[in-house]
């Protein structure tokens, strides 16, 4: 479904991904797990096209030139130079990092605002199926998003996702600032939502130890580069990961 191939991209001349490779086939979890400031974000924005427009402003503006080397593939086509936007339309969705939610708004209008592309009866068929996803959110639908906790929020951010209708959704930091509970939570449904669903899902996570058990396979990047790649369950196993995550 998803091919990355020898990707770079520089800020000026900072190198902020060096050479990174990967591919994500129809029906995954895949992870893309590392430290911060690793190049998750970065990868993450580049694949959803969140950086074309980035670019496109910082041009504007006369700042920092962004320069992007490599191909990027979804379902055979070079997607590379696609506005963000025609992503979108043909089923890549991203749910940002740090709860990007409209705070002075309800659950329920959060939904209407990020399904504007959708009809009423699909907004509600995806609410209906989010709240059964997430009970939690099932109790607040008229609570203002800004009200709601950072777990709360993340739920509401990813059933935002699941809006849009998304073939490929991807994940950057979904389990950022959650408890150990809310963040088995939050996994236990991305499971639930990629088998009923069969949505394939890309998530860049620095919390290694309640993703690796549920990802069909994984990546390990540290200063943009990749270092490792296997299994979910090879790299829970591998000496280096229990070295650098698991503090064994």
């Amino acid at each position: 479904m998803l091919e990355v191939n020898d990707l770079m991209v520089f800020f000026e001349n900072a190198l902020a991904l060096n050479g990174l490779s990967l591919k994500v086939d129809e029906g995954e979890i895949v992870g893309l797990i590392g430290s911060n400031s690793a190049g998750k974000t970065t990868f993450i924005n580049t694949v959803s096209g969140l950086i074309i427009d980035m670019r496109i402003k910082e041009k504007r503006k006369g700042g920092e030139r962004i320069s992007i080397y490599g191909n990027i593939r979804y379902q055979g086509e070079d997607i590379t130079e696609m506005p963000p936007n025609e992503r979108v339309s043909k089923g890549i969705v991203v749910s940002r990092e740090r709860h990007p939610v409209f705070q002075e708004s309800s659950v329920v209008e959060n939904f209407k605002i990020a399904g504007y592309l959708r009809t009423k009866a699909e907004i509600k068929e995806t609410m209906d199926f989010v709240f059964t996803l997430f009970p939690p959110l099932s109790k607040l639908k008229t609570r203002k998003a800004g009200f709601l906790s950072g777990g709360e929020q993340q739920m509401l951010a990813i059933g935002m996702a699941l809006v849009v209708r998304p073939k490929l959704l991807l994940l950057d930091e979904p389990l950022l600032g959650l408890s150990p509970m809310m963040q088995k939570a939050v996994m236990d449904a991305i499971v639930s939502l990629n088998k009923e669903s069969g949505i394939t899902v890309l998530l860049s996570e620095q919390f290694a130890r309640p993703v690796l058990p549920v990802v069909d396979r994984a990546y390990v990047v540290e200063n943009g580069m990749l270092s490792l790649s296997g299994t979910g369950a090879a790299l829970m196993n591998n000496p280096e990961i229990k070295a650098a995550y698991f503090g064994v």
